[in-house]
């Protein structure tokens, strides 16, 4: 019963640690931009009769998407290195 409470502690306190790093690797980034949900009108479409390009929401929603994925992957390997550091190599 311990064991499984010291596992569940553990475990939230790895989450919190990786919520705590990704929040701090989002404040550095300057121009971190949030997904469109479609309706974005450009300032100059090509078209004028057309306010928006849903291609060019869709690319631009997978770009950001790859930003964050980006900034998740880099918290997790950032709590591997603090973990890491925890344990000796001659345990």
């Amino acid at each position: 019963m311990n064991l499984k409470r010291n596992e569940t502690e553990e475990s939230l306190s790895r989450r919190f640690r990786l919520h705590e790093i990704l929040i701090a690797l989002i404040n550095q980034q300057k121009d971190l931009e949030l997904m469109d949900d479609g309706v974005q009108i450009f300032n100059n479409p090509t078209n004028r009769s057309e306010k928006y390009d849903s291609s060019k929401i869709i690319e631009r929603n997978q770009r950001i998407i790859k930003k964050y994925q980006s900034l998740v992957r880099s918290a997790i390997a950032l709590d591997a290195l603090l973990e890491s550091e925890k344990y000796d190599i001659n345990d």
